[in-house]
């Protein structure tokens, strides 16, 4: 089966790294991710700047050319990034806009209106959103109003999942990642979401899985290949994340 893997990240102390509530995590370079999934067909990925890489891009841009042909950014900027930063990143294959509501990091919460629609008309990029989905009535009139958004590791939380389906019928992708982060249970969760939107999720392995209560692990993927149709599961592993990070 073909992987997508829609969310990944690269760990390169060669490069700035930056403590977060008192973290710094342990390499993991593009060597060690092509090591950790040899054994599937991987037909791309998303490199995500993670809240102890900060505002860094020369990680990323290292990574993705090491890493080649449909592997995309998903960066962390500043909202005051020149015009010309952007089409510079966007030339190398930054795809995204993350905001780490959860982490920090990032760029304030408070500037996702602006920031998101302005890389959008710049670059045709999206936003992401690394947010607890019990957070998410507060700024739910503001996603509705932006043009591509998806959120991370299925929204975290059982208490805000119907808040995120919410946004998925208007919408809103959602990332299939970091199982060992949540409180609930993945399989009912990517159902429902697959009722509503069948494009909406994508499937990434979260590795390294920094910080997570249980990290990635191969089977992971086959809960999505013994829960699901053989359509959806094409669709879940690497077609609508292709769809959406690389059309």
């Amino acid at each position: 089966m073909k992987i997508f893997d829609a969310h990944l990240h690269i760990i390169d102390p060669k490069f700035p790294l930056y403590a977060n509530q008192g973290f710094l995590p342990e390499p993991f370079t593009t060597e060690d991710y092509l090591q950790h999934v040899n054994t599937v067909d991987l037909v791309g990925g998303a490199i995500v700047s993670g809240s102890f890489q900060k505002f860094d891009q020369t990680y990323l841009l290292d990574a993705l050319q090491k890493l080649g042909k449909n592997f995309v950014g998903i960066t962390q900027l500043p909202y005051d990034t020149s015009d010309e930063e952007i089409i510079e990143l966007n030339k190398h294959g930054v795809r995204g806009l993350r905001f780490n509501v959860n982490r920090g990091g990032s760029e304030d919460i408070r500037r996702l209106d602006y920031f998101a629609k302005r890389v959008y008309e710049l670059a045709n990029w999206h936003t992401e959103l690394y947010i607890n989905s019990k957070e998410l009535p507060a700024i739910k009139p503001i996603i509705a109003q932006l043009p591509a958004v998806s959120i991370d590791h299925l929204g975290l939380s059982k208490e805000g999942f119907p808040h995120l389906l919410a946004l998925v019928e208007m919408g809103v992708r959602v990332k299939a990642t970091g199982f060992g982060r949540i409180d609930f249970d993945p399989v009912e969760a990517m159902k429902d979401i697959y009722k509503v939107n069948p494009d909406a999720l994508m499937f990434g392995t979260d590795l390294p899985s920094t910080r997570a209560k249980r990290p990635f692990r191969f089977s992971d993927i086959e809960l999505i290949q013994e829960h699901f149709d053989d359509k959806a599961v094409k669709k879940i592993l690497y077609q609508n994340a292709m769809e959406w990070y690389c059309k």
